[in-house]
């Protein structure tokens, strides 16, 4: 058996889990300032422009994000998926109107995006109404990804109870040759979100935890107001 194996398989001491927690550190690196005096208007332009720094600075999936949503009970639900757009409508995502995610957001079209940057030290908070998109743009938002994207939508089924790992193993490589065969091949339940934005915060961190917060909000006009938030 190789060390890996070893160090994998063998249970972490609660003191060695607290001392490995608490010897971390964070933002120990030069981070960018935020002049929240020259911020855009509007939230769209400024979260682009925060994106694009965040990944030329070398930050790994800056569009990886979390999605917060509610249950039919009342009670919060959070999972990381991928960013495929954002404009004029909103932060685009998609899943299948199956999943979890799917159900809640048909029962409840509310939801919560969290943004991590940290390379760069930033976070952006988005929060607002969901709308599910047609057949149509949901199935163009799958055309233009990968083969593997594909085979994940094809095997479907998604939050569903898994019977065994073989099981899922015979089902994916079933659906991988059919993407291969069938470029084109329908995934009936594949949706294409945009999330509406209500509220959008972006958070600048600051190694003296003078942390500076600026919450753009829409009015009832349509319009945005900024306020500066206490870190």
């Amino acid at each position: 058996m190789n060390n890996e194996s070893s160090d994998s398989s063998r249970e972490i001491s609660s003191d060695e889990f607290s001392a490995t927690l608490h010897s971390l550190r964070v933002w120990d690196c030069p981070l960018p300032g935020f002049d929240t005096g020259a911020a855009p208007r509007e939230p769209l332009a400024l979260f682009r422009e925060w994106f694009v720094h965040a990944a030329r600075a070398g930050q790994l999936e800056p569009h990886t994000m979390s999605l917060a949503t509610v249950d039919g009970d009342g009670r919060p639900d959070v999972r990381t998926l991928m960013l495929h757009d954002v404009d004029a409508r909103g932060w685009h995502f998609a899943s299948h109107a199956t999943s979890a995610k799917g159900v809640q957001l048909a029962g409840r079209p509310a939801a919560a995006l969290g943004f991590y940057w940290p390379t760069v030290g930033r976070q952006v908070r988005v929060r607002g109404r969901v709308t599910a998109c047609g057949p149509e743009e949901s199935r163009a938002d799958l055309a233009v990804r990968s083969r593997g994207a594909l085979a994940a939508a094809l095997t479907g089924r998604q939050s569903e109870v898994l019977g065994s790992v073989e099981e899922l193993a015979r089902v994916s490589a079933a659906a991988w040759e059919r993407a291969g065969a069938e470029p084109d091949a329908p995934a009936p339940t594949w949706t294409r979100y945009v999330l509406d934005p209500a509220e959008v915060e972006f958070f600048q961190g600051d190694a003296a935890r003078r942390h500076i917060r600026l919450r753009y909000s829409r009015t009832a006009g349509g319009s945005w107001e900024r306020e500066l938030l206490w870190p």
